[in-house]
């Protein structure tokens, strides 16, 4: 049997394109033409619409085994994570990168390594042997990372993180744009008098901090560094740095508006204000980051956010990577920023008159 034609197990009722030939009335070398992306040119419309029908009416489909070795290529393409899988933002970037992939006609292989660098290392290694197409390396949280070994072996992408050493394509958020609309959405609303609270120095808070302090200095407003609060990324961070700010402060000497670090930090900025009598938002207005599937549309009030573009940075990944494997050029080691986009709750309201 050569590549070309499917193999088929014993006993299985499964179609071959020979079966599709005969019941379109065409050669063996037709049915090959149309499902190898080699009609145009050499079967007019008509003909080919005829054995489109002819397969789908007998259920065939191409061995993609055998496919792959006319094209040496598996249609397959590996993802390498570490600890995304245990995040509440997997779903959406797997989801992104998978069904991107499918639209090509390619499946994800997915691994999690719990971020040990030996385990990253043997999941490329594996997928290599696997002869995957290409691999897409995801992270949980934008930081720049050792690149595992075997990575410039293959196609590669990075979503959600940078190459310390600058030699692969990334796909990473705006964060500083998404820090000066973060800033944009108080000063909409009149509030001059605003903090940040969470983070720590990861590269996504300095860019987020960053960007929303620009949009806030081109508006001749400087939040006091005491209105800079790092305590982490967690719910008690927020509380605690929002007891810090507001407790025992006159109603015109505190901040109107507070941006959090993330929609968890939001949270808790929410629980010490209820817990000192101050109004969200009638009184503070209090904006989030990531909109968290499960938490930004069930707090009270439900938490205006900037959206973290999770499922487009799977998308936008897959599809560099496809187009490398397609063209089989190696994309250049450029960084792509993807916008970060607000989702509009109930939490940020006109900055109250004192």
């Amino acid at each position: 049997m050569g590549a070309g034609e499917e193999r088929q197990p014993a006993g299985s009722a499964r179609p071959t394109s020979r079966d599709v030939a005969r019941l379109a009335g065409v050669s063996h070398t037709a049915v090959s033409f149309v499902f190898n992306g080699r009609a145009e040119g050499n079967l007019s419309h008509a003909t080919q619409e005829r054995i489109r029908q002819a397969a789908a009416q007998l259920g065939y489909r191409p061995d993609p085994v055998a496919r792959g070795l006319r094209r040496r290529r598996t249609a397959v393409i590996g993802l390498v994570t570490d600890e995304i899988a245990s995040s509440p933002f997997a779903g959406r970037l797997l989801r992104g990168a998978m069904e991107t992939a499918w639209d090509s006609d390619h499946l994800v292989l997915t691994v999690d390594s719990g971020g040990d660098p030996a385990k990253e290392d043997a999941a490329v290694a594996e997928l290599l042997d696997r002869r995957v197409d290409g691999i897409i390396y995801a992270a949980m949280s934008l930081r720049r990372v050792r690149v595992p070994e075997g990575l410039h072996r293959t196609h590669s992408v990075l979503a959600n993180c940078l190459p310390e050493d600058d030699s692969l394509p990334a796909v990473i958020p705006a964060e500083r744009a998404g820090g000066r609309t973060a800033a944009r959405l108080l000063l909409e609303q009149g509030h001059r008098r605003v903090a940040h609270i969470g983070g720590l120095d990861d590269i996504a808070s300095v860019e987020r901090l960053r960007g929303f302090r620009h949009a806030l200095r081109a508006e001749g407003i400087t939040v006091p560094d005491e209105w800079v609060v790092r305590t982490g990324g967690e719910i008690s961070g927020g509380y605690e740095g929002a007891l810090r700010i507001l407790a025992d402060v006159p109603a015109d000497r505190r901040p109107t508006g507070i941006f959090s670090y993330n929609d968890r930090v939001a949270a808790g900025v929410v629980h010490a204000a209820t817990r000192l009598g101050i109004t969200v938002p009638g009184e503070l207005s209090v904006v989030g980051y990531d909109d968290q599937e499960h938490m930004a549309a069930f707090l009270t009030p439900p938490l205006t956010t900037v959206a973290l573009p999770h499922r487009a940075m799977g998308e936008a990944a897959a599809r560099l990577l496809l187009d490398a494997i397609d063209t089989g050029r190696t994309p250049p080691a450029t960084t792509r920023r993807l916008a970060c986009d607000v989702v509009t709750r109930s939490s940020v309201g006109p900055a109250p008159t004192l």
